[in-house]
């Protein structure tokens, strides 16, 4: 029987009712209370797709959380490297990872990343239906700054707390998925 903390024993699925918002706590009031009081706006309204880490035998009780979205960033905000491989459009199409948090409770689980290699997997398959060159996120502080730069990330040159993850390099991550 696999333990909580195994991922075979999570699951993730989009937000609903049944889950229990309330609970959550990651210790970071804009994340807890962003999930508890606009996530579901967000997805009625169609800004922003949240996704919950359930465990399987627990469905209701949330481990962690992300949100994406449709995004668009300006050609010269990306390094010029990238920038120079990329068409000329003056705004790039990309997926944003909205918000990532885990609930303290769990922590120290392997949620996080969990979380962000789901969150990468649904990005790159659905940027075949809807195109985006990559994953972009806004770090909330140093520490998630420090996690997003340990998966690859890149700053972005004039923007500290901004990162992306090109979508080539997501689809080495599941060239055989």
């Amino acid at each position: 029987m696999p333990s909580e903390s195994e991922p075979s024993a999570w699951l993730v699925d989009p937000l609903g009712k049944h889950h229990n918002r309330a609970a959550f706590s990651c210790g970071n009031d804009t994340l807890d209370r962003y999930l508890k009081e606009q996530a579901g706006q967000d997805a009625r309204r169609r800004v922003a797709a949240p996704f919950v880490l359930v465990a399987r035998d627990d469905p209701k009780t949330i481990l962690g959380y992300y949100t994406l979205s449709s995004f668009g960033i300006d050609l010269e905000a990306l390094p010029e490297d990238v920038a120079r491989k990329l068409p000329s459009y003056p705004i790039v199409p990309v997926t944003l990872l909205g918000r990532l948090a885990v609930d303290r409770r769990h922590s120290e689980q392997g949620i996080g990343e969990f979380l962000l290699m789901d969150a990468l997997r649904r990005a790159f398959f659905q940027s075949s239906q809807i195109a985006a060159a990559a994953v972009v996120v806004d770090a909330i502080d140093d520490q998630a700054r420090r996690f997003y730069q340990h998966f690859g990330f890149i700053l972005f040159p004039d923007h500290p707390a901004r990162l992306f993850l090109p979508m080539k390099t997501i689809a080495d991550l599941f060239r055989d998925a």
